[in-house]
């Protein structure tokens, strides 16, 4: 039986961990290296990682950090933020990391997604969609931290890359995000329905339950949560052993 997923995400500017509330208001939030070191020893079963202004500054990812962070831990990790093309995902990839995700590039140009799953194999491209519920009630695509409004049905969206071989979708409800009252359970429902790939839950968590119902309610394969990480609020071993007394599959943590 498949195990659900418990990932801390570690979201990155100018080389240290941030949080804010919808990607606004960023404040800092640690080590990235001791951040990644903690949650590998606590049990995660992978790291996310996301350079949150690369693709608003147009450059690239911080490769340095990368190879910093493979060294550092022993469990799977993404990397996302800007990411533009084949090129962007070797070097991730060549750094360390297992798995590269890509969002605004593919929204761009959603072809993309099928040149890296056939050069690179669509178990390590991961499609990362920032979502907002739009006036008319339809879940709406965004890029660049849902600050521009790209007009496409996100649920018809993720199944068209997952159609084009993406390996995993990366569900970010920038409405809930950083706002700690839950993940949307109604996008997430859309969302993993629609798709044979593993859907990936983002924004909003807050207590242990929030997990349970993203995984229970939603559909969700993972889940993956920030801030209440990052300040002790939560730890691994809290939200695993919620998961697993509401009878879900989680693998065992080995931390304290």
């Amino acid at each position: 039986m498949l195990t659900h997923r418990v990932i801390p995400c570690l979201d990155i500017e100018a080389g240290r961990v941030v949080k804010g509330v919808r990607f606004q208001g960023l404040r800092d939030a640690g080590d990235p290296l001791e951040l990644a070191a903690r949650y590998d020893a606590e049990g995660a079963d992978e790291l996310a990682l996301l350079d949150v202004r690369a693709a608003d500054q147009g450059r690239g990812i911080l490769l340095d950090l990368v190879a910093q962070v493979a060294a550092q831990v022993f469990i799977p990790f993404s990397v996302g933020g800007g990411l533009r093309g084949i090129d962007d995902v070797r070097a991730v990839l060549l750094a360390g990391a297992d798995k590269a995700s890509i969002g605004s590039a593919a929204a761009r140009d959603p072809d993309l997604v099928a040149r890296c799953a056939n050069h690179f194999g669509r178990q390590c491209i991961v499609v990362s969609l920032d979502v907002k519920r739009a006036a008319d009630g339809r879940f709406e695509l965004t890029t660049h931290g849902g600050r521009v409004h790209t007009g496409l049905d996100a649920v018809a969206f993720a199944r068209m890359v997952a159609d084009l071989g993406a390996g995993e979708l990366l569900l970010n409800d920038m409405d809930a995000d950083g706002t700690q009252a839950g993940f949307g359970v109604d996008l997430l429902q859309a969302v993993s329905r629609a798709v044979p790939i593993p859907v990936i839950a983002s924004g909003g968590a807050g207590r242990v339950d929030d997990f349970v119902r993203a995984v229970r309610d939603g559909g969700a394969a993972a889940v993956l949560a920030a801030s209440v990480f990052h300040s002790g609020a939560l730890r691994i071993a809290d939200v695993k052993a919620a998961m697993a007394a509401a009878g879900l599959p989680v693998r065992p943590t080995g931390g304290s």
